[in-house]
């Protein structure tokens, strides 16, 4: 088996690699003067089971442009087997058309990667479910809840309620709910008019409680935010935060410091930028989660199994 990485988050692959007991493959990865991407690989892959590293998170284009150059590079030294683990699937949120002559960059992006040479594809948590069958290949589906619930768990919360901070989040929070045996809110955003402030309504009790929201992803941060001054004012005692991929894209960090929020914990499935840092925002790794799925299909083992326990 060998690992390679991108240079997308660099600092996650090293800590999966430790995990495993291996060191990075070699490779050099790099741009040439105009710019364009220069991959070459230092190893010998012929008849062994290849698994490369990358997000494709912002910069999205030079990250995904740089995993699609490093697959074929890959792909044509002749391993046995090509695994792209994708801690972060970027473009996901195009995965319909909403709207007339708009694109499905998500289906653009899955045989992109497929046409790259990847063999399966290893990711965590899909801003939605149905992009597992945009691939004609093999996918391993990842949940990041297990890893939260072992942060939250040393907190030793109590009275406590998970809620989804708009109603497309309602299956990943019922999910959390089951696992922490807590109670489960929504909150509903309407408009009465498109020049309106937006309503908000709470579907379910969150007064005197204790709430974490939880998320896939938080980019700009307004939704998250204006859930968390929703329910702050119905009356719950403390707010949490769990999201998987923290984009924090603009003035994100800021309106999380600005608002009812105590803190947030997010995973380093996207690397957290230094002047993004706070004290409202916590990471945790995700390291051993892919280092186990890693393992178990390099020995050809269930990965689904991790995960039986929390399907809803």
């Amino acid at each position: 088996m060998l690992v390679f990485s991108g240079n997308s988050n660099p600092d996650l692959a090293k800590k999966i690699c430790k995990e495993l007991g291996l060191k990075l493959g070699r490779a050099l990865i790099g741009r040439f003067s105009d710019g364009e991407v220069r991959v070459e690989i230092q190893e010998n892959l012929r008849g062994k089971d290849v698994f490369v590293i990358q997000s494709t998170c912002p910069p999205v284009n030079e990250n995904l442009m740089e995993f699609l150059i490093m697959l074929d590079a890959l792909r044509r030294a002749s391993p046995k087997r090509l695994t792209a683990v994708i801690p972060y699937f970027g473009y996901a949120r195009q995965d319909r058309k909403d709207q007339p002559r708009v694109p499905i960059t998500a289906k653009l992006v899955a045989n992109l990667l497929v046409g790259s040479g990847a063999h399966r594809v290893l990711t965590l948590d899909l801003h939605a479910g149905q992009l597992q069958g945009f691939f004609d290949i093999p996918l391993d589906h990842l949940y990041a809840v297990n890893v939260f619930i072992d942060y939250f768990k040393k907190i030793r919360l109590n009275n406590l309620v998970i809620g989804s901070p708009d109603v497309g989040g309602i299956k990943m929070a019922r999910a959390y709910a089951k696992r922490f045996g807590a109670g489960l809110a929504i909150v509903d955003k309407r408009r009465n008019s498109p020049d309106a402030t937006e309503v908000m309504h709470i579907l379910g009790e969150v007064k005197g409680k204790n709430v974490i929201l939880v998320d896939d992803i938080v980019a700009t941060g307004s939704s998250l935010v204006e859930a968390s001054r929703a329910i702050k004012k119905t009356g719950a005692k403390k707010i949490y935060a769990c999201i998987t991929h923290g984009i924090l894209s603009a003035n994100a960090v800021e309106k999380i410091e600005n608002s009812p929020i105590d803190f947030l914990v997010m995973t380093d499935s996207i690397p957290l930028a230094a002047e993004k840092k706070s004290k409202k925002i916590r990471v945790v790794t995700v390291s051993k989660l892919f280092a186990e799925a890693i393992k178990r299909i390099y020995l050809e083992q269930s990965i689904s199994i991790l995960f039986d326990s929390i399907r809803s």
